[in-house]
């Protein structure tokens, strides 16, 4: 059993890989043994992670941009032949993302959904392609308890901290177009599935923290450490029935 867990062989790409997640879950799919790719934006932070672990390589992807993205997906193909595992945890914003709903501007709310959504749309469309050649592969798309659920509001009074409507609006529509892929594709070998973590503690005001933790049955907020184990198991061939599932990993926030 233990060797279905085991990535070895595997080439994988997480999108948004050198961020606050995304650095965490590439580590841990190196350590498990696959051949990783940090597909972001950010080269600095790309190139101080591969020096971590022999298993990782950056490689630059805007996801935004269609060209971008066949040239990533590309690349890796002449050196590695496949892709056997695609995570999109890119998550691209505009500076006012953190605005009141009744303040929000029409075209900052396109301009996240164009960004966030449709990037992974693009990514999606283009690995399935790959990845239909190959007759197998695994995709997983990350959401949030927010994408299932309403947000909890009385958890931001007194900071000057909210979550954004259109991170509901796009955190579900990538839940049900996880679907949508893991019906269309499974005929292929394709798996799709979803992680919707719960909050992440990041330095937030302690005020926050104390509510959040409070509103949570396991009495704490999240981990990117957290996260990397399901990853790994709906990425390695242990998850090989498990298609169009959507994973919280919330401490039991979405329980109640």
């Amino acid at each position: 059993m233990t060797e279905k867990f085991s990535l070895k062989n595997k080439t994988a790409v997480v999108t948004g890989g050198a961020g606050f997640i995304g650095k965490t879950v590439s580590i841990g799919l190196a350590e498990a043994g696959a051949k990783v790719y940090i597909a972001d934006i950010d080269k600095n932070t790309g190139i101080k992670l591969e020096k971590q672990n022999k298993n990782l390589n950056w490689i630059e992807i805007d996801i935004t941009d269609l060209d971008s993205v066949k040239s990533c997906i590309n690349t890796i193909i002449k050196k590695d032949k496949k892709i056997d595992i695609w995570i999109n945890c890119a998550y691209p914003r505009t500076s006012d993302w953190i605005t009141k709903f009744e303040d929000i501007k029409y075209e900052s709310w396109k301009k996240n959904v164009e960004m966030h959504l449709n990037g992974h749309f693009l990514c999606c469309q283009q690995i399935a392609k790959q990845m239909k050649k190959q007759k197998s592969g695994s995709i997983i798309n990350f959401s949030s308890i927010y994408g299932v659920v309403g947000p909890d509001f009385s958890i931001y009074n007194g900071t000057n901290l909210t979550t954004p409507a259109a991170y509901s609006a796009i955190k579900g529509g990538i839940i049900t177009f996880t679907k949508y892929l893991a019906t269309y594709y499974a005929k292929y070998g394709i798996r799709a599935n979803v992680i919707c973590p719960g909050g992440l503690f990041d330095n937030q005001p302690k005020s926050f923290v104390k509510k959040y933790e409070e509103r949570t049955p396991m009495g704490r907020m999240g981990k990117p450490e957290d996260i990397v184990g399901p990853v790994i198991f709906l990425a390695s061939d242990a998850s090989s029935y498990i298609t169009g599932h959507v994973l919280m990993v919330d401490g039991g926030w979405t329980a109640w």
